[in-house]
C-alpha cells in the first residue's frame, strides 16, 4: 500500500483573547441582572436563579485560562453576549473560508507546496456557516486550486476523520495531495449566558497537508502508520441548530439550539472509549503504546486528557507527553489536536512515534498514529 505523510501543518489563531476574568465580569452582570428582573418568580420557587461563575471554578472545572475569538465585544456586552460579525455579501470571501485560506498558506509553506501541487480540499470541522455551496469549494477558489473539494463533520473527531479520508483518496490515486481545513468558529455556538458551558469554547482554523511519501519535499514529515475511526451514537453532546428550526416558530432563540452536554455523563463514557481506541490503535500497527513519544489528544478538559494518559501509561504523563494548549485556546473542537500536534512536533527526532486522538460529539473517536521521518 502507498505510503501517506503528514507533510505539513498550519494554524489561524485570531486576533482577540478574552481572559477567564473577563468572561465572568460579564457573565456575572448578566446574572445579577435577570436574578433582579426575576427576584419575585424566583423567590416564589417559579424560576431558578442563575449562579455567579468565577475564573477559579473555570480552571478548575476544565483548565482553561482563555481563549481567542473572531470578535469579542459583543461576547463581553451583558445586555448581548453574542459576537458583532456583520454578514458578507455573496461576492465576497466568507469569513469561514478567510480563515481556512490563512492557515492553509502556513500549512503549504511548511509542506514545500503550492496550489498547484493540491488536488483536493476537505473542509472539516463542528459548524458549517451555511449549508451550500460547500466551504471546501469556495476555498479550494480562492486558492487557485485544481481539482475538487468537499464538507465533512463529525464534530471534534471532524480532523482526525478527514485525515483518513485524505489519506484513502492518496492511496487510492484520486489525489497527490490533500489540503485538510478545520475552521472552527465555536464562539458562534457557544450559549454565553449558560454557567455551565459559557467558558468551554475558543475559535481558531487549522490546516494538514496530506501527501504521498515517494514525491513529499517538507522537513516536516510525519508518515501515517495507521489511524482508526469509531462513532457511537449519543446525545450527550448536542446542538440542535438546522434549516427545518424555521418550521417551528416556538423554538427559535431556545438554548437547544446552541452548544449543550451532560457533562459528568461525557467525561464518564468518553475517557475509557478514548483511552481504548488509542491502545487498539496503536497495537493495530504492531506496537506498544510504551513506544510512543508523545499523545496529542482532543484540547477538550485538562482532567479528560490527563485521566486518558493516565489510563495508557498507568502513571501521570509528563508535560511533553501529552501537550496542552487549552489553557490559551480553550475547546477548538476539531481544531485542538491539531493545534497541539502543529505547535509540539519539531523537537521530534526521525523515528519517534506519536498519537493524534480526537474525541467528541457523536460520539466520535479518531485516532491517527504518526512516525517522524
Amino acid at each position: 500500500m502507498k505510503q501517506v505523510v503528514i507533510s505539513g501543518t498550519g494554524l489561524f489563531t485570531p486576533p482577540h483573547s478574552i481572559s477567564n476574568d473577563e468572561l465572568v465580569t460579564a457573565f456575572n452582570a448578566y446574572a445579577e441582572k435577570f436574578n433582579a428582573a426575576n427576584a419575585e418568580a424566583i423567590a416564589a420557587g417559579e424560576v431558578a436563579a442563575i449562579e455567579p461563575s468565577s475564573s477559579a471554578f473555570i480552571e478548575k472545572a476544565s483548565g482553561i485560562k482563555s481563549r481567542y475569538v473572531m470578535e469579542k465585544t459583543g461576547i463581553l456586552d451583558p445586555e448581548r453576549m453574542v459576537a458583532r460579525i456583520p454578514e458578507r455579501g455573496d461576492d465576497e470571501l466568507s469569513l469561514q473560508a478567510e480563515i481556512c485560506v490563512a492557515a492553509a498558506r502556513d500549512a503549504l509553506a511548511r509542506a514545500g507546496r503550492s496550489a498547484a501541487d493540491i488536488d483536493m480540499v476537505l473542509v472539516a470541522c463542528s459548524n458549517m456557516q451555511r449549508a451550500y455551496p460547500a466551504m471546501a469549494v469556495e476555498v479550494q477558489q480562492a486558492l487557485g486550486i485544481d481539482g475538487f473539494g468537499f464538507d465533512m463533520n463529525v464534530a471534534c473527531s471532524s480532523a482526525t476523520f478527514g485525515i483518513q479520508t485524505a489519506a484513502s483518496a492518496v492511496q487510492s490515486g484520486q489525489a497527490r495531495a490533500v489540503l485538510v481545513l478545520n475552521p472552527e468558529i465555536t464562539s458562534g455556538h457557544l450559549n454565553f449566558r449558560d454557567r455551565d458551558s459559557h467558558f468551554i469554547f475558543g475559535d481558531a482554523c487549522t490546516a494538514i497537508v496530506v501527501e504521498a511519501a515517494d514525491t513529499a519535499v517538507s522537513e516536516h514529515q510525519f508518515e501515517i502508520v495507521e489511524s482508526k475511526l469509531k462513532t457511537s451514537f449519543s446525545n450527550n453532546i448536542r446542538n440542535n441548530f438546522g434549516f427545518l428550526n424555521r418550521f417551528d416558530e416556538t423554538g427559535v432563540g431556545k438554548p437547544d439550539k446552541l452548544f449543550r452536554q451532560q457533562g459528568r455523563k461525557v467525561f464518564k463514557e468518553v475517557c475509557p472509549m478514548a483511552a481504548e481506541m488509542i491502545a487498539a490503535t496503536v497495537a493495530s500497527a504492531g506496537l506498544k503504546v510504551e513506544q510512543v513519544r508523545r499523545f496529542w489528544l482532543h484540547q477538550a478538559n485538562l482532567s479528560m486528557n490527563q485521566l486518558i494518559a493516565r489510563m495508557l501509561l498507568g502513571r501521570e504523563a509528563e508535560p511533553d507527553e501529552a501537550p496542552v494548549i487549552l489553557d490559551t485556546y480553550a475547546n477548538t473542537s476539531s481544531a485542538g489536536s491539531i493545534i497541539a500536534f502543529h505547535k509540539y512536533q519539531d523537537d521530534l527526532k526521525a523515528g519517534d512515534l506519536g498519537v493524534i486522538c480526537s474525541f467528541g460529539a457523536g460520539y466520535s473517536i479518531g485516532c491517527v498514529v504518526v512516525r517522524k521521518r
